[in-house]
């Protein structure tokens, strides 16, 4: 395993060496988009999961008392500030 692995960066090698400063600037480019992206996924896929619970909570609590509502309502839209601020952070970045 660790000989494929020699033999691997040994054939990257040469590529990035070769590799002119604007190529080496898009492809950081490149793998920061990717990064963001993948930050705002795994951001989006945590907030479903924490909606997922929380929401059905507050349809129970609104059921037993309409007076849960606001309440309920507010604690279903937190999670999803984080999405918000992930977005916010790509744009700053």
């Amino acid at each position: 395993m660790e000989l494929e692995l020699v033999n691997a960066m040994a054939q990257v090698a040469p590529i990035l060496e070769a590799m002119t400063e604007e190529a080496a600037a898009e492809l950081a480019e490149g793998y920061a988009l990717a990064a963001a992206a993948i930050a705002v996924g795994l951001a989006a896929l945590g907030s479903g999961y924490a909606e997922r619970g929380i929401g059905a909570a507050a349809v129970g609590a609104i059921a037993e008392d309409r007076d849960m509502f606001v309440p309920g309502i507010v604690l279903t839209v937190l999670p999803e500030t984080l999405v918000i601020f992930a977005i916010v952070v790509i744009f700053l970045v």
